[in-house]
């Protein structure tokens, strides 16, 4: 089973884990946004649901990704492209798209911002 998990890390922790997977030691996928807000406009939720229905389900086109959706090609394609940047997806040589994953993990924390400094 291959599981990514999109987190909200502070870039000391990605050293940290970089350092760490160079001195052997497993440490797994990770797609990290430096905030919150970041996660949220690069993750939406019209791309969860992309993401969510192309696992296990092998290379897709993106037309039939938009079928599966009932959203407008155009669209889909859009959030596809975005989808593929962040490494979520991938491409096939034949031009298909593909979710590797057969689970996604969400990992942030909140906190309130009267203690923020």
């Amino acid at each position: 089973m291959r599981t990514i998990t999109i987190e909200v890390a502070p870039p000391e922790i990605n050293r940290a884990r970089a350092m760490a997977a160079f001195a052997g030691e497993v440490q797994g996928e990770f797609i990290c946004f430096p905030t919150y807000e970041r996660l949220a406009t690069v993750m939406n939720p019209k791309r969860v649901e992309i993401v969510q229905t192309m696992m296990g389900q092998g290379a897709l086109s993106i037309r039939e990704v938009a079928r599966r959706v009932d959203r407008d090609v155009k669209a889909v394609h859009g959030d596809v492209q975005k989808l593929l940047q962040t490494g979520v997806l991938e491409k096939t040589d034949e031009g298909r798209v593909v979710c590797p994953y057969d689970e996604v993990r969400f990992n942030f924390g909140l906190r309130s911002t009267e203690n923020a400094a």
